[in-house]
This record gives C-alpha cells, sequence and structure tokens, in this order.
C-alpha cells in the first residue's frame, strides 16, 4: 500500500520494504559499464525503492539520491522516506528506463540494470548475471529481455487434446444437449 502526499512531501511505504530481487557485481570495481542489476516486482516506485536502498546501503554505502527514467514509473514522487531518512528522486526523459543510478554519501554511484516487472524469470536472470558481470560490455537499453506473455493458445490446445480432446485435424463431437420440458 501506498501513502499519498502533496508532490514536494517525502512519500513513505506504509508496508515493510519487499527484499529487492537484485544481483551486484561483486568487486565493487570502479571500471564497470554496469553494477549489477534489479528487477522489481511493479512499477511502484514507493513500494519498490526502500527495498533496494536499503540493499545498496548495506553493500555499497547510504544512497543520497536516485536518478531514474521517466518513464516505466507509475508515479514519480521527488523525495521518499527510507529508514528514517528523505531521499531526493529524479525523473529524466533522458535516462533509459532500463537504468537506475544511485548515489551514494561517499560520492560514489551504482549503476544498475532495471529489468521490467514482467520480463520472464530465466530472461531476468541472465540479463542481472550480465549486468553483474566486471566484464560487461553491453549498455543497459541494449541488454535483450523477453517480457513474459500469455500461453500462445496452441500450447493450450496441446495440453488439452492430451488431456482427452479431440485429435488435431478431426472434428470434436458435437456438445450433447439436455431437453428442456
Amino acid at each position: 500500500m501506498t501513502a499519498t502526499a502533496p508532490r514536494d512531501m517525502p512519500l513513505a511505504s506504509l508496508s515493510p520494504p519487499l527484499p529487492p530481487r537484485l544481483r551486484l557485481e561483486p568487486t565493487c570495481s570502479t571500471h564497470t559499464l554496469l553494477d549489477g542489476g534489479w528487477w522489481p516486482r511493479s512499477t511502484d516506485p514507493v513500494t519498490e525503492l526502500p527495498g533496494l536502498v536499503l540493499a545498496i546501503d548495506t553493500l555499497r554505502g547510504p544512497v543520497t539520491r536516485l536518478i531514474l527514467s521517466a518513464d516505466g514509473w507509475n508515479t514519480h514522487p521527488q523525495r521518499l522516506g527510507v529508514a528514517g531518512r528523505v531521499l531526493r528522486l529524479g525523473y529524466f526523459t533522458s535516462q533509459v528506463p532500463s537504468l537506475l543510478t544511485a548515489i551514494c554519501a561517499n560520492r560514489s554511484r551504482v549503476d544498475l540494470l532495471v529489468v521490467p516487472p514482467h520480463t520472464t524469470a530465466a530472461a531476468a536472470g541472465a540479463a542481472m548475471i550480465l549486468a553483474a558481470t566486471a566484464s560487461n560490455l553491453i549498455h543497459a537499453q541494449h541488454i535483450p529481455l523477453t517480457p513474459s506473455a500469455p500461453p500462445p493458445v496452441a500450447a493450450a490446445e496441446d495440453a488439452w487434446e492430451d488431456e482427452g480432446g479431440h485429435l488435431a485435424g478431426s472434428s470434436p463431437a458435437p456438445p450433447r444437449r439436455q431437453a428442456i420440458r
């Protein structure tokens, strides 16, 4: 659940932070293109960002600001309350939707691939591993992702046929009707 407030007031989630689906480059190298990947569960920044911020705080130092794409988030709060402090959030049209930058108090920055919430688990895992590899030379917007989609109709029909449906190419028996008297 998300709290609402005027645009300049900090927002805070009414629920405890979710543990982030996050993978970071383990050596903390400053010569990497990306520092890792993050796979949020939704596009609600008030719900998703606190858990990410707390994880980065622990691994890389306290986060003071987040730079996000203006696209891809359902709201754009300017301030977010996390663990007793207020972070500034900046949303920019020039920032690609697949990139989030965290600025830490020690002046370091963490650049993360943002995997869209509806990406398949296999594609999200592969993308986050690639983003967290020190030798990666692929920019966030060029890392391939496979969004999840409903199963194709043919697959559903095949499963139905395996469970006693009619054979492909044959006509099913006409439905039985009960006479109404």
